[in-house]
Formats: C-alpha cells, structure tokens, sequence
C-alpha cells in the first residue's frame, strides 16, 4: 500500500472526525462531537500550538492521523516536541502509516529545532509499543495526573 504524509487541511474535516473518533474509541474515552470540533478548531487556528498531519493512501483516503505541539524543558532550557495523538484504522494497520506519521514529526521537530519528541501510550497497547520500541527509548517516567 502506498502512504504518503501530509500535514492536515480543512477539507479533511469529516474523515478525520472518523479517525479522532477511532482514536477516542480506540483508549475508551467518551468524546463528544462539540470536543472534536474544539481540537478540530485549534488544528485549523495557526495561532494555536497544536499542530497535525494525516497519513493518505494511495486512493486519496485518510488511513491515520498525528497530533503534535512543542513544549519546554525548563530543566534542560530546550523546547521538545510532543505527539499527542497517533492513530491508523484498522484496516490500514501494517501499511508503514504509524512510523511515516511518526518520522513526519520527527522531521518537523529538526525543522524546528526540539531537542526530542516525545509520547505516552497506554501499558496494554502492545501492538503500537512493539513500532514504538523500534523506533525511540522507553524512558524510565512514570506519569501523573490530578484531575482539576
């Protein structure tokens, strides 16, 4: 299967709805309509530092989808780049989408100047942490939340 990467535009609205949809299905989060049109609103505001690319089959078909955004390390005064969000449907799982995805915001984050991307994935999704484990470093940080 041919995939080819690009970064997302607002003509994609729909079938990214049913990617981020996939996604919230995916790790079991209830998500409305109204809270994709919000990450939809700061994916097409270029003032917002949320930021994302589709992954495109040879069809034209939107097969998956990234999200990223730079934060800083106070510690090591450097800006990073995080990706938020990662996800192919299903059908397209195996097709090279997920590391393309991935090394379009690694060569974004060289663009820019990060110093590292980083993200999180849930323990049990072993499939993405068997790509995840080929292509960065498990880091030794446990992480917490305090819900406000």
């Amino acid at each position: 299967m041919s995939v080819s990467i690009r970064p997302v535009k607002a003509e994609d609205r729909s079938a990214w709805d049913v990617l981020y949809q996939g996604y919230a299905d995916f790790y079991k989060v209830d998500q409305t309509p109204q809270m994709r049109d919000t990450v939809w609103g700061w994916l097409m505001d270029e003032s917002h530092s949320s930021n994302g690319f589709v992954a495109v089959d040879g069809e034209g078909t939107l097969i998956g989808l990234t999200h990223y955004r730079p934060f800083v390390s106070c510690l090591m005064a450097v800006e990073q780049g995080f990706l938020d969000d990662l996800f192919v449907d299903s059908a397209s799982r195996g097709s090279g989408a997920a590391r393309a995805l991935i090394d379009a915001v690694v060569e974004m984050g060289r663009q820019k100047g990060w110093a590292k991307v980083r993200w999180i994935t849930a323990d049990d999704n072993y499939r993405g942490r068997g790509l995840y484990d080929k292509v960065a470093t498990r880091t030794m940080w446990i992480t917490y939340d305090i819900r406000l």
